[in-house]
């Protein structure tokens, strides 16, 4: 049914518009108070999860948000769905002051430290004549797989995939994918090593 009212909204831009106007305050850009108060009723949550009081949470019903079991969401983060579905996965932890913006997907056994941005958003910038602002959004999903860490203060970039038990350096900004089993650092992020499955050891990637 809900498939079926955003492919109805996704005809009437005029209803659209006046439908978001209803969920979300146009200055705020958050949902309205009303809306945040029905959150414990269409967000996904998994046993043992906790999401800190604190935590910023612009969720909204038109887009998913799942919580997986014994997930943790700590304070001063905040998680937007509002452009994109938000998937956390099962004993993940999103640390202090981190900010998440859907389309994202996060594996198993995440580890993210603090002040990470996580964004599968970006404003477009094509007409000169018009304020960024009034342009609208790209988004492009993020991935982040199973038992990767990710060091405080780095910055994922829309359309990213982060492999399977990857590092990520803190400070890093990540331009370009991280391959499993890799470390990223630097600005722009790049790989320094890999572990070898052949010589089962870390190696320094050839350039």
């Amino acid at each position: 049914m809900l498939a079926k009212l955003k492919k109805k909204l996704g005809h009437n831009p005029r209803l659209k518009q006046q439908v978001l106007h209803l969920l979300v305050h146009p200055v705020k850009t958050r949902p309205r108070r009303w809306l945040r108060l029905l959150q414990p009723f269409y967000l996904k949550r998994s046993k043992g999860s906790i999401i800190y009081g604190n935590v910023r949470k612009d969720l909204v019903p038109f887009n998913a948000f799942q919580l997986g079991a014994y997930s943790v969401i700590e304070s001063f983060s905040t998680i937007n769905n509002m452009v994109g579905a938000v998937i956390i996965g099962n004993h993940s932890r999103i640390g202090l002051s981190n900010t998440v913006i859907g389309p994202v997907t996060i594996g198993n056994q995440v580890n993210l430290a603090q002040n990470i941005v996580i964004s599968g958003l970006n404003h477009n910038y094509r007409d000169i004549t018009q304020p960024i602002s009034k342009q609208g959004v790209t988004t492009i999903p993020v991935t982040i797989e199973d038992d990767v860490w990710i060091g405080a203060n780095a910055v994922i970039l829309a359309g990213i995939t982060i492999g399977k038990h990857a590092v990520v350096a803190a400070g890093t900004v990540v331009t370009c994918n991280v391959p499993p089993y890799s470390v990223c650092a630097g600005n722009p992020g790049r790989i320094v090593r890999q572990y070898d499955f052949e010589q089962k050891t870390w190696i320094k990637p050839v350039r």
